[in-house]
Parts: C-alpha cells; structure tokens; sequence
C-alpha cells in the first residue's frame, strides 16, 4: 500500500519546528511494508490543506496527517479530512469525559473551545489519546485511508504505537521482519561494495545501507506470508553478510556503541578508565549515558595539556618531547597512567587534534587511540581527513569505544 504524510502547520514552514513526525512515521511505516512516496508540509490554510489532501490521494491509498488537531479556530484537519471523505461530525462521549478529566487533574476548568477536540467523524475509529488533549483518528472511505495525528511529537507517537499500528496491520499484505545491524570502522560507500555480491540484484531480502555521523547502519528486511519464514531469511542473510563484513560489525540489534561497550564489561566483571584529551569527556559521557554505567566506570582523567598528561597520568616528559604530545607513544603512556592510577581492569585514552586548524604540522583529524589491558598496551593511528572539529571529536570517541569492544570481543 502507497503512503503520504501531510504535516500541518504554519510554524513548519517558517523553520520554528522541524517536522520531525515525518521522519518518524516514515520509518515506522517503511517498516511495516507501506511504501512512503511523498512528504508535503502546509500552513494552516484551508484550501490549501484540501488541495493537497486531494493531491496526496490521488497518487496514494494512505495519508497520514500530523498537527491541526487543537481546539483553536484554524486547527481543521479533521474537518477537512471528514469533508473529503463525505462524513458529517459527531460529538464522542468519551473524548468529553477524557477532555474533563484532564483538565481536573491538572487542576483547572475546562475551556470551552476545547470541547470542539470531542468532534470526530461518524465512521471513523477514534484513537484516544492518553497523552494529550487531542484525539486522533482512522477514516477510511473507497480504499482510501486517512490517519490524523495530533501535531506534539510525544502525542503523535504515544497514538501510533497505542492505536494506529494495530489498525494498519489489517493493510499488511504480507508479514514484514527487519533487523538492524550496526557498523563502526568502515564508511557507507566501501560497505557498499563489500556487501555487492548481495545488493545486486537483490530482491528478498532486502539490504539497506544508511551512514551515520562515523558509523554505518544496515537494515535487513524480509516480506514473506508468515512471520516465521520473514525471520528465517533475515537470519539466512545476516549469516552471509558476517562472512563479508563481520569484522565491522558492533551490533546485531540496532544497539549504539556505548551500550555494547557497557554491556561487555557488566557481563565481564570489569571496569574501566579513560585518559581523553582532545574529546574532553566525550567517551565519558558516552559511558554514562547508558543506565548502570557506575557498575563500570571506574576513573575518567581529561588532560588536554602536556603538562596535565606529566601531573596526572605519569606520561614521561622525554615522551612528549621525543615524540610529541599527539603520538603513538604518548597515547600508550596515557592509557598506561590511567590504569595505574585507577582502580580498572582496562584503560582507554586518546591525544590528537580536532581541528579545524592544523597544529605542529599536523592535519586536523589527526589522532591516536591507547590502550592498555592484561599486562599489554598498544596505540593505533586515527586520521579522518576532515577539519569539521565536532565531527572529529565524535569520531575519535566512537573508535575509543570501537577499540575496547574489539579488546572485549576476543578475551
């Protein structure tokens, strides 16, 4: 079945809000083997919405509509969405009473132009909404499908995964299963042609390749008449795409980096430091942002200066003077300090520069990541050839990350 989103409202296209429920209910929709072909945004303007109603149908059985459903005179999605479809209005119930019970809870009266979010469509299946005041619907005429949404991201997803998922599984024509995997170390083009002994000519499953900022997501998606057999051939292929490109894969279920990491050393028993100077905390913070990170962190040490790396870590000056501040040795010798300082089982570090300027002769994205682990320590060289210095202090941290997982992976 063909999809169309309308997004409503005049603050979308004056750049006040990011249509943000576009992008969500696609990939939900995709997921669920609706083909989304058209994205429109419109202002709070009648006609206009009734055009562009009429165009989406027209190329399309499904059209999903966010936003234009609050109590105010120019919120007039549904109305429009029940003229098209030749539906008179009826005042629900329930709405009221969710309406009332809302507002006394939130200690007040109700105003009366919210009454005017109790009017639905006769024919349509109300979507109550238990996290906001506004209702959604599904009003279906003809074979053709509209589903209203109210335009708050968190009411939006709270009525799809709470009502509007269920009611588009009677549209599946066939049962539809995708799992994601993750890649760190490995750009979207080069993974591309690793794995094109699968994409060409491709037909079930399906592979689909997505960069992200330092890492790649693939997404393995299967349409079969049963369940079972979509899961089969999912599994079937990710065994083939291991053979490929296993060496880059983090992650078999769309987990992010930190969470693996995390998850590793809670099932290992162990604890870990940090020696960070150019990402100043990042891979910290990336640490714990994951829930039961105190079981796992041990010491986190940002030393940004030469002088920081002698006072805190124990970084030799002879190293710093030898080999420079961003060097293989001085990485060593920081992830070395850090473990001898700290109370962990393994340490990570990394010195380098984030640009956007070169320094000391080097180029920015230039870096190199530490080690040290089980009586061992090594560095390895970072160069990503950028001078975008967000950029690379994010992708210094996915590889201080990258390069503990690979240590936890083999033992």
């Amino acid at each position: 079945m063909k999809a169309s989103i309308i997004a409503v409202g005049t603050e979308l296209l004056f750049g006040q809000v990011v249509n943000s429920n576009a992008a969500y209910l696609s990939d939900k929709l995709n997921h669920m083997g609706f083909d989304v072909m058209y994205h429109f945004v419109v202002g709070d303007n009648p006609q206009r919405l009734r055009d562009k109603l009429a165009e989406a149908f027209s190329e399309t059985d499904l059209v999903l509509l966010t936003g234009g459903l609050g109590p105010t005179q120019d919120d007039l999605t549904k109305e429009i969405v029940a003229e098209y479809m030749g539906a008179e209005m009826y005042l629900d119930q329930k709405v009221v009473d969710d309406l009332k019970e809302f507002f006394t809870r939130h200690g007040g009266n109700m105003p009366e132009n919210n009454l005017k979010q109790a009017y639905l469509p006769i024919g349509c299946t109300p979507l109550y909404n238990a996290s906001g005041t506004a209702p959604g619907l599904a009003l279906e005429k003809d074979g053709k499908v509209a589903i209203c949404f109210p335009g708050p991201p968190r009411e939006m997803k709270w009525l799809f995964e709470n009502g509007a998922k269920q009611y588009l599984e009677q549209f599946m024509e066939k049962k539809m299963f995708y799992r994601i995997l993750r890649f760190i170390g490995i750009g979207e083009s080069d993974l591309e042609m690793l794995l094109m002994p699968l994409i060409d000519g491709q037909t079930d499953p399906t592979i689909a390749t997505y960069a992200k900022e330092g890492e790649c997501t693939l997404r393995v998606t299967s349409q079969r008449d049963t369940m079972e057999e979509a899961e089969a051939a999912v599994s079937e292929m990710i065994e083939k795409i291991d053979e490929l490109a296993g060496d880059y894969i983090y992650s078999y279920d769309d987990e992010d980096l930190n969470e693996v990491v995390v998850r590793l050393l809670k099932e290992k028993g162990l604890k870990i430091a940090a020696a960070e100077s150019c990402t100043g905390g990042m891979f910290a913070k990336a640490i714990t942002d994951v829930p039961g990170a105190s079981e796992v962190l041990s010491s986190s040490y940002v030393t940004y200066s030469a002088e920081s790396k002698i006072k805190e870590l124990g970084v030799w000056p002879e190293i710093i003077d030898c080999c420079g501040v961003v060097s293989a040795e001085t990485a060593e010798a920081m992830a070395k300090g850090a473990l001898e300082r700290s109370e962990a089982d393994i340490a990570v570090s990394v010195t380098g520069y984030a640009g956007p300027d070169a320094d000391e002769g080097h180029s920015p994205g230039e870096a190199f990541i530490g080690w040290a682990y089980k009586g061992n320590a090594g560095s390895y060289p970072v160069n990503t050839d950028r001078s975008f210095r967000n950029w690379n202090r994010n992708y210094f941290m996915l590889r201080m990350l990258r390069a503990v997982y690979l240590i936890l992976k083999k033992g």
